[in-house]
């Protein structure tokens, strides 16, 4: 890593987040009338930051504080309405707790919410039993969130992931000179097919998890729950299927079959989106070097990613990317 890339590394009380002591987070939760044992466990969480606290004679709950800036108040509240419409259904999911008629609150500056605590793993990769009742979880969640749009949330397309994480990094210091051409080059040359790829395709635009990796749909007691609703957003439903697959392109086909057997006993499933998927997967890889940059001044971003903005990432995703391209045009996974 440069020197220049490591002097851009800011010091712990340069942001928002230091401010979040153990103290700082006992006071909020118990300005809503909570006594705490003062005891405090941080979560991995980069986005946000999410803590255990203790509560005297009960169980613990999950405090999670709102990257400052990142979403409106109503944005929050949309992801809170579709969790609740959810949980309404007995559809599985970790709800934000309400406290009076809010589940939103403020304290010195920052937005937070409580969770009730729940414990469990992440499904087992590839496993097609599990495939099966995730497919039937997912279709719960998108029959509920085809009944309406959000409002104010933003979308996930093209534009949203794919050509605004272009124009945030092609001039950024976080990309090395001497490979921002040939970045440079193959993005554009994706952009232009992940347009063409989804005018050619068209689909229809649901609330959807949105970030459905398998560390969000976690196994406890023989069943799946939902957790982590913090990036939901209106897109194709395909986009809360294609990260549960894995391995080789037989492999993921009959994965792919299981997913969708056990969804559409909840919700019709088009098979006309899934084209989309190595386009979807196209603009999470652009979307995350974005991310990375974008919150580069965040402390944890440093320490838990150093090797972003190195000539060996960039090298990396330059071959991703292209591997993406040729991905692009081969026939795309079909159900059996």
């Amino acid at each position: 890593m440069s020197d220049l890339f490591m002097s851009d590394a800011p010091t712990q009380l340069e942001h928002p987040f230091a401010k979040l002591t153990p103290d700082f987070v006992l006071d909020a939760v118990e300005s809503l009338g909570f006594i705490s044992d003062a005891r405090t466990l941080t979560l991995n969480s980069y986005e946000n930051r999410v803590y255990q606290v203790g509560i005297e004679d009960k169980q613990p709950l999950i405090a999670k504080f709102y990257r400052p800036e990142r979403w409106t108040n109503a944005q929050i509240l949309e992801e809170h309405a579709l969790a609740f419409e959810l949980a309404e259904l007995d559809i599985p999911v970790v709800a934000p707790m309400q406290h009076g008629e809010n589940s939103l609150f403020e304290y010195a500056g920052f937005r937070f919410c409580l969770f009730e605590r729940r414990g469990g793993r992440a499904p087992e990769a590839g496993d097609l039993d599990q495939l099966y009742r995730l497919g039937q979880l997912l279709g719960r969640l998108h029959a509920v969130g085809a009944k309406r749009p959000f409002t104010e949330r933003p979308p996930l397309n093209v534009a949203t992931y794919g050509q605004a994480s272009f124009d945030f990094l092609q001039h950024s210091e976080y990309l090395p000179n001497n490979l921002r051409p040939e970045w440079t080059a193959i993005v554009k040359d994706l952009l232009i097919q992940l347009k063409a790829l989804f005018k050619q395709h068209p689909y229809q635009s649901i609330r959807l998890h949105g970030d459905c990796h398998s560390g969000n749909l976690l196994c406890r007691d023989d069943s799946f729950f939902i957790v982590d609703l913090d990036d939901c957003r209106m897109g194709p439903a395909v986009q809360d299927l294609w990260m549960m697959l894995t391995g080789s392109r037989q492999e993921q086909t009959l994965q792919l079959s299981e997913l969708v057997s056990g969804y559409q006993e909840f919700y019709d499933f088009s098979p006309s989106e899934l084209p989309l998927i190595e386009g979807l997967r196209t603009l999470r890889l652009l979307h995350y070097s974005a991310w990375l940059a974008r919150r580069w001044k965040d402390p944890a971003f440093p320490n838990s990613f150093p090797w972003f903005g190195t000539e060996h990432y960039w090298n990396e995703q330059i071959l991703i990317l292209n591997e993406q391209q040729f991905a692009l045009n081969q026939p795309c996974l079909q159900l059996f």
